[in-house]
């Protein structure tokens, strides 16, 4: 199936069409505008994009919002991930107001959305998912994008201590994980694989 992602970030299509295997995960076109994210929920924003994309294009269309919630931060930046740092901030910038807002080892989770409107056939659907962890002290790794540099997943791959002494382990950043590792925990990844699972069985 040929599914229009309601996104101009090539980093999100790159992700979703590596998840979505079988589908032909394509870009939104760029005269194509999306609303404002002004929703109080990843689901609001998420099926307001992908109902616009539909809309605009007649076509089968997705929608992904997420985001980062600190639990020092009551939750915070939340919805407002990617502005957290003011409007039209770059990742960097978001990133070090939250490692300047939050201590080191603090509790995180990244949370994601994932919309699926069809128009013609009047479904829509939303599958949701998070991935646990913790701050890192600061930024480590090249992958990924956002907050990925410093987020410790709490169920990512550890790496042994360069002391080598036993049993000393040191967590893995999200921006040190290959594709293959970052996809099998990732919020994104696992509502991915909801909807993949879903499609597959509709």
């Amino acid at each position: 199936m040929r599914l229009l992602l309601a996104t101009h970030n090539e980093h999100k299509r790159r992700e979703l069409a590596r998840l979505l295997v079988g589908h032909a995960v394509e870009m939104l076109p760029p005269e194509v505008t999306l609303p404002p994210e002004e929703g109080e929920t990843f689901v609001e924003n998420a099926l307001g994009k992908a109902r616009a994309a539909a809309e605009a294009t007649g076509r089968v269309s997705i929608a992904d919002d997420s985001g980062i919630e600190a639990a020092a931060l009551d939750g915070a930046p939340g919805v407002r991930s990617a502005r957290y740092a003011g409007e039209g901030a770059s990742d960097a910038e978001n990133l070090q107001k939250l490692l300047l807002e939050v201590p080191p080892g603090s509790a995180l989770a990244y949370v994601c959305a994932l919309a699926y409107v069809d128009l013609q056939a009047g479904v829509e659907r939303v599958f949701e998912a998070r991935c646990t962890g913790r701050l890192a002290a600061e930024p480590r790794g090249q992958g990924g994008f956002g907050y990925d540099p410093a987020f410790l997943p709490d169920d990512g791959p550890q790496d042994e201590s360069p002391s080598g002494r036993a049993g000393i382990t040191k967590m893995t950043t999200m921006a040190e994980l290959t594709d293959e590792q970052k996809d099998a925990i990732s919020h994104r990844g696992r509502a991915a694989r909801a909807l993949l699972e879903w499609l597959t069985a509709n």
